[in-house]
């Protein structure tokens, strides 16, 4: 294998490994930076090494063995190690002497969840909670956090440094939260992982219609969760949701990507595996036997539309029924713009258009809102407010595959 090769190889293993990798390192440091750092300092060890003694067997053991002797190393040097001593110490009987390299080894799950949370932890704001969580959680360098969200890289950097130095300074515990504040941190994290996943799939801005690689991210972080939380019925809601929403991937898209609206996919093109894993962890929170949340709610609208082989078999009144549910479950101008769209195709435009005038104020400078109404308007035969309304959608949105698609419509009703 060439050097090149390798190297590839050593960064595929990296994006698999890391988070495992520093979640490990940050129990045992108790410190979120340094748990990086020394996750980096055993991936520049396998760049040294590997292109001349191959990669080993196991990689990920490799660079988790290379990181815990440096780890106790940084411990020692920073007379760390009597603080940990004391509480091994503590937590063994009395008849056993302290093993600090067994007591280093833990549940890696826990660990993992334990880093979801301090990522996602309330104090940090909610760019550096996703700029930490994409860095530290998905292994991505910071240009290609940057390149996702169209910022310039010094932004992102100094949002990781801050974020790492806030929690430092806090001295936020390297712990799972228990009891009222385990659900508000996990209502955090679910949040991340979703605005993750909208932003791959609708993007706000750029030339790009979606960035396929953030949403195969926030699915990726949400099977971890789901996995280590099968209990939760909203951590399944929103794998669920995201499953369905990303089969539609192939289907958003034409040939030269611009985007191609639900109602004109072919719908031959969704992915009948990722809809079935969809529906299949809906089949779990079903069998939790409690009430729907919001983001149960929102994967079974989203499940409405994957059982519908046509577009006109589509259950429009069981959707603004839910719909209904999700504004009294989580009251929004932006949920209740979707009941809008979804009254409108169950009982005629003008149902449809009399919830959304309502929202004028609520939603002002939301592009998403005059597009809605030039739809509904032009339905109503209306061509002229419709035109208008469909500019002046293209004029908010800061999407230029948007903007297009828009002017395109307002042109058409002429």
């Amino acid at each position: 294998m060439s050097t090149h090769d390798t190297h590839r190889a050593i960064h595929a293993v990296w994006r698999i490994e890391s988070a495992r990798l520093i979640a490990g390192l940050a129990r045992m440091v108790r410190d979120v930076g340094l748990a990086e750092e020394l996750a980096q300092d055993a991936l520049v060890a396998a760049l040294e090494r590997w292109p001349a003694s191959g990669i080993p067997h196991n990689p990920g053991a490799w660079l988790m063995a290379t990181a815990k002797r440096r780890a106790i190393d940084a411990l020692r040097r920073g007379r760390l190690i009597d603080r940990k001593h004391e509480q091994i110490a503590h937590e063994m009987p009395p008849s056993e002497s302290p093993d600090l390299e067994a007591a280093l080894d833990d549940d890696v799950g826990d660990d993992l969840l334990r880093l979801v949370f301090t990522a996602c932890h309330p104090i940090l704001s909610m760019e550096a909670r996703v700029a930490l969580t994409l860095r530290l959680l998905g292994g991505l360098t910071t240009d290609e956090i940057a390149r996702a969200f169209l910022v310039p890289e010094p932004t992102v950097a100094q949002r990781i440094v801050r974020a790492k130095r806030t929690l430092a300074e806090a001295n936020v515990p390297f712990e799972l939260p228990r009891g009222d504040d385990r659900l508000e941190r996990l209502s955090s994290v679910l949040q991340v992982v979703y605005l993750v996943f909208n932003e791959g799939y609708a993007a706000t801005s750029g030339d790009d219609w979606m960035r396929p690689a953030l949403c195969e991210e926030a699915l990726r972080l949400g099977r971890i969760l789901a996995a280590l939380t099968p209990g939760e019925p909203e951590v399944l809601g929103l794998v669920a949701l995201m499953e369905i929403q990303a089969s539609r991937a192939r289907a958003r898209t034409g040939p030269d990507g611009a985007p191609i609206l639900l109602l004109e996919q072919n719908r031959a093109l969704w992915d009948r595996l990722l809809i079935g894993r969809g529906l299949a962890a809906l089949d779990r929170v079903a069998a939790l036997g409690l009430a729907p949340g919001p983001y149960v709610l929102q994967a079974q609208i989203a499940a409405c539309h994957a059982r519908a082989l046509r577009a006109e078999d589509t259950d429009w009144g069981r959707i603004a029924s839910l719909y209904g549910e999700l504004a009294r479950a989580a009251p929004s101008p932006v949920v209740e713009l979707n009941r809008a769209v979804a009254v409108a195709m169950a009982l005629g435009p003008a149902a449809g258009l009399a919830i959304a005038d309502t929202l004028t104020d609520a939603l002002a400078g939301y592009h998403l809102l005059p597009s809605v109404r030039g739809d509904l308007l032009l339905k109503l035969g209306r061509r002229d407010e419709a035109r208008a309304e469909l500019e002046r959608a293209a004029s908010l949105t800061k999407n230029a595959r948007e903007r297009a698609l828009l002017l395109a419509r307002a042109a058409a009703c002429r």
